[in-house]
């Protein structure tokens, strides 16, 4: 069996000011904060997730925001921009929106698709992009709705400074089909329907520092945990050294960095976050894995308080 990861289940990012984090991710792109929990290794921090209603694969972007952390360098071993899907016909509401919160963008074409380039609050490149693809979101907030909200990933553009071994993994180990070429790019589709499209520059890019506004690593989806032994199986035949599972309450991990210095996830898309919450309720409570009940209040006391909030600037829709 030849195994095809269904493209892009989450992506990781660093980031600095948590209230910020969130006021940009719900407050301006209108996304769900599906989970606030801490990072497992380090529950000093927040580790917080944003997705669509129900936070699925292929939606979440998730984030270590470090107080006072400082500002990476993007660059060669990151995702360059992470691509956004949003419904046909709808660019227009994003410039007014973009527009309305101060937030200067770019026009870019590729692939014969037009992309709105744009940068968060602590520098993180993002894009998004028309298609008709993928499930429409039934989330709404701040002033976006639904019919004009993001559904999830179009994929993402990442920097290697090895292009070819980088695109060696995408293709023989992760299963991706290469599906062209443009102005220096190659473009490798995943088999699903968000997440699936992968950008490549074939030129070396030099290599990037990790701090705020810069990607940890990019996830590729497992269909259960069976498929994620046989993924972990493949990985370590493709020459790599995978980390053993690891469970992350929302979903398994096994980590390896490809040669073009890229940290790849392969993660599960069970359980989901609807693990510990109600679905309903998504988002709304700090959620501590069992082995660190014990320390909730030294945790809580620790972490700055966060929220959702309605922005105070927006565009009608």
């Amino acid at each position: 069996m030849t195994l095809q990861t269904a493209g892009i289940h989450h992506i990781t990012a660093f980031a600095g000011d948590p209230q910020a984090n969130v006021d940009f991710y719900a407050g301006v792109l209108g996304l769900r904060l599906v989970k606030k929990t801490i990072n497992f290794d380090a529950p000093d921090v927040y580790h917080l997730y944003f997705g669509n209603e129900e936070g699925a694969p292929g939606t979440i972007i998730t984030f270590f925001p470090f107080p006072g952390a400082r500002r990476g360098r993007i660059g060669g071993g990151q995702v360059g921009f992470t691509t956004y899907v949003i419904p046909a016909g709808t660019s227009e509401f994003w410039r007014e929106r973009l527009r309305s919160f101060g937030i200067s963008f770019t026009e870019a074409d590729r692939f014969g698709e037009h992309y709105l380039q744009f940068k968060d609050n602590e520098g993180l490149q993002l894009e998004l992009v028309e298609r008709e693809d993928g499930a429409a979101s039934t989330w709404t907030f701040g002033g976006v709705p639904a019919d004009k909200a993001i559904k999830g990933f179009g994929g993402a553009v990442l920097y290697s400074v090895d292009p070819q071994r980088t695109a060696y993994v995408l293709e023989s180990v992760l299963g991706m089909e290469k599906v062209g070429e443009f102005a220096g790019f190659a473009r490798f589709r995943a088999t699903g329907e968000l997440g699936n499209l992968i950008d490549l520059p074939m030129t070396a890019v030099p290599r990037g520092a990790g701090g705020a506004g810069t990607v940890h690593h990019i996830a590729w989806r497992a269909a259960d945990f069976d498929e994620h032994e046989m993924w972990r199986g493949a990985v370590s035949s493709g020459g790599f050294q995978p980390t053993p599972v690891i469970d992350r309450q929302y979903f398994h991990a096994v980590y390896f960095r490809e040669e073009g210095g890229i940290l790849f996830e392969i993660a599960t898309d069970p359980p989901g976050f609807a693990v510990d919450e109600d679905p309903m309720h998504l988002g709304e409570e700090l959620m501590l894995p069992e082995w660190y009940e014990n320390k909730r209040a030294q945790i809580e006391n620790g972490l700055l308080p966060i929220e959702v909030r309605e922005p105070g600037s927006r565009t009608q829709g």
